[in-house]
C-alpha cells in the first residue's frame, strides 16, 4: 500500500474544494494566501485598513469564507450571520507558520464544500484541532445598553 503525503492528499482534493472562495484578513500571514492558492483555491485579500464591516460586508456579498486572527468577527452581535458568510478564527500563534498550514490542511480534510462553512464560525487550533459554531441570525441576538 502506497502512502502518500498530506500536501499530495489536499492536492489531489483541491478540485472538490473548487466552490469554496476565501478572503484573507490583513493579520493573517501571505503564506496562507500562498499555499492555498497553489492549490487551486479561489483567495484573495482586501486592501489594509479597511473596517471591519466592510470586510463582513464583502464576505457576505461574494460568499467567501473570511480567514482571520481578530476575535472582533466571532462577535454575532457585531457580525450576524445576515452580515457575514462565515468565519475561521485563527488561534495558532503567528510566529508558527507551518502549524498554520497543517492545521488548515486537516480542516480541508474535513470540510470540502460550500455549505460546510456558510454560517459557521470555525475556531481553528495548533494540531488541526477545530471547532465549528452556527453563527447567530441578528433576530436572536439581544442587544443590551
Amino acid at each position: 500500500m502506497q502512502q502518500i503525503s498530506l500536501e499530495e492528499e489536499i492536492m489531489s482534493l483541491s478540485v472538490s474544494h473548487s466552490q469554496l472562495k476565501f478572503l484573507r484578513d490583513e493579520n493573517v500571514k501571505k503564506r496562507l494566501e500562498a499555499f492555498l492558492k497553489q492549490r487551486g483555491f479561489d483567495i484573495i485579500s482586501k486592501p489594509k485598513g479597511l473596517s471591519n464591516g466592510k470586510i463582513a460586508e464583502f464576505s457576505k456579498s461574494e460568499q467567501r469564507v473570511l480567514i482571520t486572527n481578530d476575535w472582533h468577527f466571532t462577535d454575532s452581535s457585531k457580525f450576524p450571520k445576515d452580515k457575514i458568510f462565515s468565519v475561521i478564527w485563527l488561534r495558532i500563534p503567528q510566529d508558527k507558520p507551518d502549524a498554520l498550514l497543517e492545521s488548515f490542511s486537516v480542516l480541508l480534510k474535513d470540510k470540502s464544500k460550500v455549505e460546510d462553512f456558510e454560517g459557521f464560525l470555525i475556531e481553528l487550533r495548533e494540531g488541526g484541532e477545530f471547532k465549528s459554531s452556527p453563527i447567530k441570525s441578528s433576530k436572536f441576538v439581544r442587544f443590551t445598553k
